[in-house]
């Protein structure tokens, strides 16, 4: 029997459903994750966005007589607002003296460089990038239930002084920066740049420890041949950094690998130094939880701690057009976050975010997806309670030597 229009329209009256038997329409909200992050969030310190607030006062000066919220500055300092202000990432203290790193949890390094592109440049642009659209963000997660700014420590130390022309000696900079930031114990985030700075990034920390040191490196390329075009490009840098003497090949492990892009040259050596590789395709059989595992119990068997490496390209290109190297078919960007929030669970001695390219981006939407890949991480971290795990492993710290300087730049008035 069919009901007719004026039949369904009373069968919905709360009237009529009085004593029916029906589904409830209504879950118990206490099992949803909203609800508990909801609840979760009363209990997240404040102290340190007060401090702030007190802070942009002070260097910005109080508002006019007529803004009611005397929290707002005369000059924007930190936060807020967003569309103003010198962009550091995520609005967090720039380290213009870079002694001072070690009193930060982390330390974003941007690493503008893209010497060892070859094929679309514009990666030395990716730290402006990051940094500019990082603005979007506050340092709360809702449904991580985590405030960086409560919970951590971060500052910016600003870009390693690169050589355009000159891949080797760029190497030894980038090797130099990494190594002093992780000798003072905090955590080094490197943005970057194209790929070829994976190698001098784990070069860095690796002469900075007698300990063994894993690698996860999530792309669609594999990135392990010895030279491309003569040279130790973007498709290099696990070659040269698995043969450092405390990095095993046998936990290298690259995920998202797959599609036309990956040279016969690197599927060789990854065969003959027994890495390891999961394809996009494994990852879809397996799922998120096995294939973030796995790539675990690879990367840590027998080592003491895990470097990620997040080339922004193994995210499918439909969503990250700004990229120097794009291939179709890699991770939904939901994917891509859980695995390296997966990853980063268990403590990480350092990360870098490569291959974003401003100039081939769309809307920013590039830069803010590796935005929130390093924000992510740096969240699980400290839901995980991990951050700060590596500094143990600090046996061999390096002390490099600073310029003498007394006063201040560009300071006092000149006379007339």
């Amino acid at each position: 029997m069919f009901c007719t229009p004026a039949d369904r329209r009373r069968s919905h009256h709360p009237a009529d459903l009085i004593g029916t038997d029906r589904r409830a329409h209504h879950p118990d909200l206490t099992k949803l994750q909203g609800w508990k992050s909801m609840k979760a969030e009363a209990d997240l310190p404040e102290g340190r966005w007060d401090e702030e607030r007190r802070w942009a006062l002070r260097m910005g000066l109080t508002g006019a007589d007529s803004i009611e919220d005397k929290s707002i500055p005369t000059f924007a300092r930190g936060e807020l607002p967003h569309f103003a202000g010198i962009n550091t990432f995520l609005k967090a203290p720039y380290a213009e003296d870079v002694t001072e790193v070690g009193d930060y949890d982390a330390t974003i390094l941007g690493i503008p460089f893209d010497g060892g592109t070859t094929y679309r440049p514009g990666t030395r642009f990716g730290p402006q990038g990051l940094r500019k659209i990082s603005a979007l963000y506050t340092p709360y997660n809702y449904e991580l239930g985590v405030d960086l700014r409560e919970q951590m420590t971060l500052c910016d130390a600003g870009d390693v002084f690169t050589i355009p022309a000159n891949l080797e000696k760029s190497f030894d900079q980038i090797s130099r920066a990494v190594s002093h930031v992780f000798s003072s114990g905090s955590l080094p985030v490197m943005i970057g740049g194209d790929h070829s700075i994976g190698f001098p990034c784990v070069r860095g920390i690796a002469e900075c420890t007698s300990k063994k040191i894993g690698i996860v490196h999530f792309d669609r390329h594999a990135d392990i041949q010895e030279k491309d075009l003569d040279e130790r490009m973007h498709t290099t840098p696990w070659f040269h950094s698995t043969l450092l003497p405390n990095v095993p090949a046998k936990n290298l492990v690259q995920v998202g690998i797959g599609g036309w892009q990956v040279p016969r040259e690197a599927v060789k050596v990854a065969r003959d130094r027994e890495t390891n590789i999961i394809t996009m395709g494994d990852m879809e059989k397996m799922g998120i939880e096995k294939t973030a595992e796995m790539a675990l119990e690879m990367a840590w068997d027998g080592v003491d701690m895990v470097y990620m490496s997040f080339d922004i390209d193994s995210i499918d290109c439909g969503f990250v057009p700004g990229t120097g190297w794009p291939e179709p078919g890699g991770f939904l960007p939901r994917e891509a976050l859980a695995l390296a929030s997966k990853v980063a669970a268990e403590g990480i001695c350092g990360m870098e975010l490569v291959e974003v390219s401003p100039p081939y981006d769309t809307s920013d939407i590039t830069a803010l997806m590796g935005t929130r890949v390093i924000v992510d991480v740096l969240g699980s971290l400290v839901a995980s309670g991990n951050m700060g795990k590596h500094t143990r492993h600090i046996d061999k710290p390096v002390a490099i030597p600073h310029g003498e300087f007394e006063g201040k730049r560009w300071h006092g008035r000149t006379k007339r």
